[in-house]
């Protein structure tokens, strides 16, 4: 697998049944979606992440779930993309965003961590912010029927609701056929495509 054909889908979440379904971790979600869509198995690797290498498309893919639990997501991110020769621009992590409504959708490269602690750590360990990101949305407290003066740390905690899972599947349909421009590098055309998603 020649490293400038190849991209990765990262997810950012943290391991472990307990938090399997909670919002922090759509972007896990996202990626095991992907997953089942391929019918493949993620396997554990010594890079602290869950790995499956895999076609979307035409397109050779990674898919990835660092497993160090969300705050040193860098770790895991950067000892893998260094072990494949994957740049910084072929590396697509997924995560949740607290300032846009629940299944929003939006593909944005550099800029900062946006108070963000998995993104902030992979910005750290690969030295810069050249990464695509596909933030979704999962809202603030107030959000349906969350308390609006839940603490945001136990929000991004929680577990969604039925209907925000339902919200959340058929978003990630929604963005799967907007992959190929996405993983082809054409990030104009990603952006006409994904961040009308709303």
């Amino acid at each position: 697998m020649m490293a400038e054909e190849t991209s990765a889908i990262i997810g950012l979440g943290n391991p472990g049944p307990n938090y399997r379904l909670t919002r922090h971790n759509v972007g896990f979600l996202f990626v095991d979606f992907l997953a089942d869509r391929v019918n493949g198995a993620f396997q554990t690797t010594k890079w602290e992440a869950q790995l499956l290498r895999c076609s979307i498309g035409q397109r050779r893919v990674f898919l990835v779930k660092p497993q160090t639990f969300m705050n040193l997501s860098g770790r895991s991110v950067a000892a893998f993309a260094r072990f494949y020769s994957i740049e910084p621009a072929r590396l697509i992590v997924v995560h949740d965003d607290i300032d846009m409504a629940p299944g929003r959708v939006k593909v944005v490269t550099g800029g900062g961590s946006g108070g963000h602690n998995g993104i902030k750590s992979i910005v750290q360990h690969l030295g810069c912010g050249d990464f695509v990101r596909l933030k979704i949305g999962i809202g603030r407290p107030g959000t349906a029927t969350v308390h609006p003066e839940m603490p945001v740390d136990a929000y991004v905690l929680s577990r969604f609701s039925t209907e925000e899972l339902e919200l959340m599947a058929e978003r990630f349909g929604q963005i799967e056929a907007g992959l190929d421009p996405l993983l082809g590098g054409d990030l104009a055309q990603a952006r006409t495509m994904l961040n009308r998603i709303k």
